[in-house]
């Protein structure tokens, strides 16, 4: 059987000092996945059940692959006759929330960035908007004085602070440097996961259903399209109508970016964009999206049950909320008080939230849908292969 081989494989490997033995958090996801084979109560939960019951054993691979397969959603803690305060004491979601934790620096490239932002994710986040937004200020001061700052010279023309071509120069490398440390990450990921998930090529069916399933967030209605449980145990959607607003508002900025840049490359048309045209629609309702959807998502998270998940993990996660929230509001006021004296300002503030979402994407919260992304696809290509121990449902 394949999972029994990957175990003899990582045993002789591990002995050989080639891999990393278990964690703590990573034993622990390998306890309670066994309790819950044995038990198979909330087998149609979602993906992780399923993928749980076609495995005898949870090595490295297997834990990872669970881990970031897990939406979070709670719900199996809520149904679970062996969750705490009883002696077996499984908490699902705290374990797999623990162990994607570790994933996040695990995988990131290079590694010591993902340690950092892991631990001091607000904190980074704030200090680097904070930061970039000053240092772009002080260029602005040193190229066109004090008053270039607020004035109605350079109001009406983000162009007339910074040429665009300085823009480029920043932004580009900033972007090329988040694809391939994202693309190096999850290329260890997959690396990784790929043999332990039955190690077949993902095919059409597979991509069209996990890219469904990615694009509904289906594994955040708790299993029975209720949605996520509160502590008092009350069903709710709010968290996967907020992560909606949240995904699909930051998909409406990107494609606005994307479309300002063929319109300036490929037609000749220059930024700025007005009303009615479709760069400047896109982005003012991803941008309110996004507003929406932090908001919601940042109330959820301070409210949550401290049993759904990691608590040390709060920092990071508030911190890609906080600058989700900022890019949207610093580009909307820039927006609409784009004609006044404070568009240079505002113009610094957008831009320094930008660099700092952009360059912290690899290693919070972004990397996490990344790698649920790569997850799910292992899981829907997995499904479709017989199952290796002739147990269990798909």
């Amino acid at each position: 059987m394949q999972t029994l081989q990957a175990l003899t494989d990582d045993a002789k490997a591990l002995a050989q000092g080639h891999i990393v033995p278990m964690t703590p958090a990573e034993d622990e996801v390998a306890r309670v996945m066994q309790i819950c084979n044995a038990c198979r109560y909330c087998e149609g939960f979602c993906a992780v059940f399923p993928a749980m019951t076609r495995r005898l054993e949870f090595p490295k691979a297997d834990v990872n692959f669970l881990a970031n397969l897990c939406h979070n959603c709670g719900a199996c803690l809520h149904a679970c006759q062996y969750a705490p305060p009883h002696e077996f004491a499984v908490n699902v979601p705290r374990a797999m929330a623990e162990v994607r934790g570790q994933t996040y620096a695990e995988y990131a490239w290079p590694p010591s960035f993902g340690k950092l932002y892991k631990n001091n994710g607000l904190t980074l986040a704030l200090a680097l908007v904070v930061g970039l937004a000053l240092f772009l200020i002080i260029a602005a001061a040193a190229h066109g004085g004090l008053g270039a700052l607020w004035s109605e010279q350079t109001a009406g023309n983000f162009y007339n602070l910074f040429p665009h071509n300085l823009l480029v120069g920043m932004f580009a490398p900033v972007f090329l440097f988040v694809v391939f440390a994202l693309s190096m990450a999850v290329s260890k990921f997959w690396k990784q996961i790929k043999p332990a998930t039955s190690g077949a090529d993902v095919s059409g069916p597979a991509a069209a259903e996990a890219t469904h399933d990615v694009l509904r967030m289906k594994y955040l209605d708790g299993g029975a399209g209720q949605g996520c449980p509160n502590e008092d145990d009350a069903y709710t959607l709010a968290r996967r109508r907020m992560h909606h607003f949240t995904f699909y508002g930051f998909m409406l900025c990107f494609a606005a970016t994307a479309l300002g840049t063929v319109y300036h490359y490929l037609f000749g048309i220059v930024a700025p964009y007005e009303l009615p045209s479709l760069p400047k629609i896109l982005g003012a309702l991803g941008g309110v999206s996004l507003l929406v959807g932090t908001s919601g998502l940042w109330h959820l998270n301070r409210r949550r049950d401290p049993e759904h998940g990691d608590l040390k993990q709060k920092p990071m996660d508030l911190g890609f909320i906080a600058l989700l929230f900022l890019v949207s509001l610093t580009g909307l006021a820039l927006w609409i008080f784009r004609s006044t004296p404070a568009m240079a300002l505002l113009l610094c503030a957008h831009l320094g939230a930008v660099m700092a979402l952009f360059l912290t994407l690899p290693y919070g919260k972004f990397a996490h849908g990344v790698f649920r992304t790569a997850a799910l696809l292992r899981h829907t290509t997995e499904k479709r292969e017989p199952n290796p121990i002739g147990l269990g449902a798909d």
